[in-house]
């Protein structure tokens, strides 16, 4: 695998357990209650619990059987989840090698979210 590849690979495992970890403290009590001691979650956290949210909800898709339409709609929300994630590391990150990287990530999810709806145009059932 080249290094771009492994380094955008990388980079979606880390946005997905982020979406995750955030999925979970909304079902599990946490989400949208303050930190200790009062303070409000920061702006780049309730941007990421949004878009996690947004994402997983996109990813409940009604399934067809057909395991190829179901991975290319469940993928969408998914690609669209890490695109939403990387743009909210450029507006609040400081990182010049993570805001490089949220930039290649973009770059490789909007290519693919664009590959999957041509997809779906023609093989998906209408």
């Amino acid at each position: 695998m080249k290094k771009k590849q492994l380094r955008i690979g990388c980079a979606l495992a880390a946005l997905a357990l982020a979406a995750s970890a955030a999925l979970a403290q909304g079902h599990g009590g946490h989400a949208n209650h303050p930190p200790a001691g009062g303070a409000k979650p920061s702006a780049s956290t309730q941007a990421y619990e949004a878009a996690a949210a947004r994402m997983h909800e996109g990813m409940g898709i009604s399934y067809s059987g057909n395991a190829d339409v179901d991975f290319a709609r469940g993928m969408i929300p998914h690609h669209r989840g890490a695109v939403d994630m990387a743009r909210i590391q450029l507006q609040h990150g400081k990182d010049p090698a993570l805001r490089k990287l949220a930039q290649e990530v973009i770059a490789a999810q909007e290519k693919e979210i664009a590959f999957l709806e041509d997809w779906l145009r023609r093989h998906a059932p209408r």
